[in-house]
């Protein structure tokens, strides 16, 4: 590990530069790296002072990000559904986080299309836009046709951002084993967050695992005829490349152009609803970047999707644990909560129960008696926040997904629809919800399976019960015997008998100490009681030697 920072020297320089123009040499000094070997790679500048930690920070940070590129971008974008490890302020500035970059040269992007399909993108589209739709840091996408005519869209893999991305992480990991021996490394794993940020990163590196979400979302919703999913073309496809069927309509928050077609805007908002609703509720997985540029409303007020990179995952315990909270939340049961907290592993032991009770029964006060109308997930969710940061609460990161997915949903269907309320909308969905993970299809199954057994059993029960009633009157049934009963018999009597005197040795002896506890003045008392003690050790001795001869 030590080398790594010298044979990367050049792009350290460029990573700790760009943080330290923004304000980072601030942090060092108040997170108390400054003096830490972490610190000793930075560039040889004095810190200011903690008390000039200038406000504007969070800003700052996000401008860093940008600046350093799409590793860092996604970093930021990553960081932003974490409210356990950074303060309401930077979770606000991180969300408005860009991925919009100047895009790539054709020339360059032709080479990656003619390296992953094998031959020329001209002999294999019947046309091919060489301006893209759309650029970001991690790839762009063109518009095409196939030779039968069918109009697609082609996202190709920017050329060497595997090789950038790689670099960088490997600086992050770098740094996040220096950042775990500072006391911040006891609160915060610096190496478990920079490891699951690189698996989620190289997977969005392959689009074939996108191809892959799009067609599980496909079959999810193939009888919801709201939701529209764009066909996948796998022959053209690779891990660079990723080819899908071109849908048009309106973006689905341009109201303007919805109302002008004539779009029920309520129905479009209530369809938006319910497929967030099916996807975590039912499914457990669930589009995890549901801006407004990756849904458009078409004919009939259907939704169609796009851009399958991002995805949350929620098992089946995750949406029981949900329940679980939600039920102790109701009840206004503060304690309840945390003990929840707690058995999720989401608080640790050395979490101040009664502060962070009184947090949250502060918030279930402000929230009680409240309708739903009145109540929208993003205040919630904010509401949460501190209290996460607060007291350090590690809740599973596709929880805190969940949430920032939520509102995003519900700020797209509070502009189709000032009077939508998502929690109406789910609660209708309540008993629907328990009876499929109360009582699963696996379970119905195994039921189903034991049923058919318990059928032959039925089924087999004439024939075996005449021939138990053949058996009985000719005197055979339940016939048992049992080889050496009358020493089995005679050894459960000594057995017998020993566990009396065990009991009275046990006896004496409690009686005994209890005469002796009560301090008897009298004369015979005391004797009594050492009179009781001597017995008792001399029952308790014999037993034992008994117990010795008879080899127990």
């Amino acid at each position: 590990m030590a080398v790594r920072p010298v044979r990367h020297f050049r792009r350290y320089r460029q990573v700790t530069d760009v943080l330290l123009r923004h304000g980072f040499a601030l942090a060092l000094e108040r997170f108390g790296l400054r003096h830490h070997p972490f610190g000793r790679i930075l560039p040889g500048r004095e810190a200011p002072s903690a008390t000039a930690w200038p406000e504007g920070l969070a800003l700052h940070l996000r401008l860093a990000l940008e600046e350093l590129g799409p590793t860092f971008v996604k970093l930021g974008q990553i960081l932003s559904t974490r409210p356990d490890l950074l303060p309401p302020a930077y979770i606000a500035e991180l969300s408005r986080l860009q991925d919009a970059v100047p895009p790539a040269p054709w020339d360059e992007i032709r080479q990656v299309l003619s390296e992953e399909l094998g031959q020329p993108p001209e002999q294999v589209f019947a046309t091919i836009d060489p301006q893209p739709l759309a650029a970001a840091s991690l790839a762009q996408v063109h518009a095409a046709t196939l030779p039968g005519g069918e109009e697609v869209v082609v996202k190709v893999q920017r050329p060497h951002i595997r090789a950038t991305i790689a670099v960088d992480l490997e600086i992050l990991s770098y740094l996040a084993k220096r950042a775990q021996a500072t006391r911040w490394g006891q609160i915060y794993d610096f190496v478990e967050i920079t490891d699951d940020f690189a698996s989620t990163l190289q997977g969005e590196l392959d689009y074939r695992r996108e191809g892959r979400n799009a067609d599980r979302f496909r079959a999810s919703f193939a009888h919801e005829p709201y939701l529209y999913v764009p066909h996948v073309y796998w022959e053209l496809g690779s891990g660079r490349v990723l080819v899908l069927e071109r849908i048009r309509g309106i973006k689905i928050d341009d109201i303007a152009a919805l109302d002008a077609a004539g779009y029920d805007r309520h129905r479009v908002a209530l369809h938006s609803a319910r497929i967030i609703i099916k996807e975590v509720l039912e499914d457990g997985f669930f589009h995890a970047d549901p801006h407004p540029g990756n849904f458009v409303v078409m004919p009939g007020e259907v939704i169609g999707a796009m851009d399958f990179g991002m995805v949350g995952y929620l098992s089946r315990n995750d949406r029981l644990n949900l329940i679980r909270l939600y039920t102790v939340a109701i009840q206004l049961d503060a304690e309840g909560i945390v003990e929840e907290l707690l058995r999720l592993g989401a608080a640790s032991v050395q979490v101040d129960r009664q502060a962070l009770g009184r947090d949250i029964s502060r918030l279930l006060t402000k929230y009680h008696g409240l309708p739903l109308k009145d109540i929208r997930a993003r205040e919630v969710v904010e509401e949460v926040m501190p209290i996460a940061f607060r007291h350090h609460l590690r809740l599973p990161s596709n929880l805190w997904l969940l949430g920032k997915t939520l509102i995003m949903m519900e700020g797209v269907g509070l502009q189709l629809d000032p009077d939508f309320d998502i929690f109406a909308v789910s609660e209708r969905y309540g008993p629907r919800l328990l009876r499929h993970l109360v009582w699963p299809d696996d379970c119905r199954q195994a039921l189903l399976r034991q049923g058919v057994q318990w059928g032959e059993l039925i089924g087999a029960l004439p024939r075996v019960g005449s021939r138990l009633l053949e058996q009985a009157e000719r005197g055979e049934i339940f016939q048992l015997q049992l080889k050496g009963h009358d020493q089995i018999s005679h050894g459960l009597d000594r057995l017998g008998g020993k566990l009396a005197l065990s009991l009275l040795v046990a006896a004496l002896t409690i009686g005994s100490a209890i005469l002796l506890s009560l301090g008897a003045n009298d004369g015979s008392g005391r004797w009594l009681a050492l009179g009781g003690l001597v017995g008792a050790a001399g029952l308790g001795g014999w037993l034992l030697h008994s117990i010795r001869q008879a080899g127990l």
